[in-house]
């Protein structure tokens, strides 16, 4: 499997094609969940990836630093859990996740998903983060919503049931991401970032990233843009453009990404519950970032970007490969 990563092959302005956690080459044989004949036999002959969630969701990768790739184990070897069927890999080896305490494996090390999913191939990243996101979503429904009764793992680990019979699937949050720029081609550029609010403090640099928020009932996705936009820098957006989309299973979100203009006469009024700073960066100062270079955010204190798993990292990138968007003028 190619390592396509953070950028896969390159759009018509170089840069990445899909975001780092949108692969998947993994076939999930979903008509295999409803048969427990082919579940019991699959499982003896399959391979296992233990993840646990009580410690962030880490799993055991290869101990080299430098090509991190998942330990599957053999079934005798994976601690005593619920299994949950992830799919069928390209030899035909059915593939299963357990939620558990990570085994001692030697020559493995833990690992989380914002650590080395950026650096998996496509096979194992897709693996990694359905087993994340799976196990999550069975972390927050141990309890049917209707009746407050307890519910048990079904259909290879994708449904719930209770006592009754009632069923809930595995359900994702659409949230939206947008990065903000000015239209301007050229390293005069620029493009509108904020610091979150709620994130912790780093001492002498700050983290600056797009603008996000989660799509609301009876709302599209490109009106939630507007809008998130509009409610935590106060301002108005145009030519709002999707970019490409990933799964977030912090705890269980699908992250829609989007481009959109504004012009930055307008006045920026920041809401203090959401955005402790937010500002301009040209495409000059984010491409010495990107490159490793400090670069001033304000008081002093220097820019951080968005880690490489992220698709606020994505939009970044493609932003700065591809210099401006055709048509996203403010």
């Amino acid at each position: 499997m190619s390592r396509t990563g953070a950028s896969g092959p390159g759009t018509a302005g170089g840069g990445p094609a899909l975001p780092p956690l949108a692969r998947a080459v993994l076939d999930r044989a979903a008509h295999r969940r409803t048969d427990q004949a082919w579940l019991t036999e699959a499982w003896r002959r399959g391979r296992v990836l233990v993840v646990d969630t009580s410690a962030g969701g880490r799993t055991l990768v290869a101990a080299d630093a430098t090509a991190p790739a998942l330990r599957l184990l053999d079934p005798g070897q994976a601690p005593d859990a619920p299994p949950m069927f992830l799919g069928v890999g390209a030899d035909g080896v059915p593939i299963f996740a357990v939620d558990a305490p990570l085994p001692t494996v030697p020559d493995t090390r833990p690992a989380s998903l914002r650590e080395v999913g950026h650096l998996l191939d496509d096979r194992d990243a897709g693996l990694f983060i359905t087993a994340v996101a799976l196990a999550n979503w069975h972390l927050r429904h141990g309890f049917s919503a209707a009746t407050g009764e307890p519910t048990v793992p079904d259909e290879g680990g994708w449904s719930r049931v209770d006592p009754h019979g009632d069923r809930v699937w595995p359900r994702t949050d659409p949230a939206m991401i947008v990065l903000v720029h000015d239209g301007v081609s050229g390293p005069d550029g620029r493009c509108l970032l904020g610091n979150n609010a709620t994130w912790p403090a780093t001492p002498g640099a700050r983290r600056f990233s797009c603008l996000a928020g989660y799509v609301e009932p009876g709302e599209s996705a490109e009106a939630a843009v507007a809008r998130e936009v509009t409610e935590e820098v106060g301002l108005t957006v145009s030519g709002i453009r999707y970019a490409g989309s990933q799964p977030w299973p912090f705890p269980g979100s699908l992250m829609l990404g989007f481009l959109a203009g504004a012009d930055p006469a307008q006045p920026l009024r920041l809401d203090p519950a959401e955005i402790a700073y937010a500002r301009w960066f040209s495409r000059r100062e984010i491409a010495d970032a990107v490159g490793g270079g400090v670069v001033d955010a304000g008081d002093g204190v220097r820019l951080l970007l968005p880690p490489p798993l992220s698709i606020a990292h994505f939009l970044i990138d493609r932003w700065l490969a591809a210099d401006v968007e055709p048509g996203l003028g403010p």
